[in-house]
């Protein structure tokens, strides 16, 4: 009843483990921007590579933030817009929530076109909207499908498939499961019982809303999935 809202992450993930499985085995993937190599796990069949600037420790008062970050896991340590590799030398770069914490994301996509090899493939997602998270580093809210359309097939990607998570209703949803710890923090002050039922009540209607959906993600969702081809 209370799961709108819920299935951000856990959709994403889902998106991520079925897609890396079209990447035929034994070819060499870029995780760029891996972080702490979460989906390392996901690519046993594949020569995983992860590169990352290394400077997020998961320490700060602005935003939401981690509390520990780890970054011992890490291959390549650069600017994700200046990897130290030769042109075409990899089969696949994957790029995960990453975007919205690169100053510069074209001139990351022109530096995955130069590293992947032609055929190659590249796998992103990136909020089309996020709340402020790893600041200092957080540098725009999320990306809209244009930004992919417009630029990935002008660095030499084609676009195979662009997947919207969630839509205006779940992401609602996802921000009134909020609202409790957010009152917490910044209005000082805990919800009473009536509050808290009005926040549930609503949850459930959007829920309602949401399985009767006929494309509210156009307007808002959680974040877009992009798999593309190097021509």
């Amino acid at each position: 009843m209370f799961k709108a809202g819920t299935t951000n992450e856990e959709e994403r993930v889902k998106w991520i483990e079925q897609t890396l499985k079209k990447i035929p085995e034994g070819l060499t993937l870029l995780d760029a921007g891996a972080g702490e190599c979460q989906f390392k796990k996901f690519c046993s069949h594949l020569k995983y590579v992860s590169q990352d600037f290394g400077q997020y420790h998961g320490e700060g008062n602005v935003g939401l933030q981690t509390g520990t970050w780890d970054n011992a896991k890490l291959d390549i340590v650069s600017d994700i817009t200046s990897i130290p590799l030769p042109d075409a030398s990899v089969d696949a770069i994957m790029c995960t929530e990453v975007f919205e914490h690169i100053p510069d994301p074209i001139a990351a996509i022109k530096e995955f076109g130069r590293l992947v090899k032609p055929g190659g493939y590249l796998l992103i997602t990136a909020p089309f909207a996020s709340l402020t998270h790893f600041a200092p580093y957080h540098f725009a809210s999320g990306l809209s499908r244009f930004f992919y359309e417009k630029h990935l097939p002008g660095n030499g990607f084609e676009i195979e498939e662009l997947t919207l998570n969630g839509n205006y209703f779940e992401y609602i949803a996802q921000e009134n499961h909020r609202i409790k710890s957010v009152a917490l923090k910044y209005a000082r002050r805990k919800l009473n019982i009536l509050e808290k039922i009005i926040i549930h009540l609503n949850i459930i209607i959007l829920g309602r809303l949401s399985k009767r959906d006929t494309g509210s993600s156009e307007l808002l969702c959680y974040g877009i999935h992009v798999f593309a081809r190097k021509k």
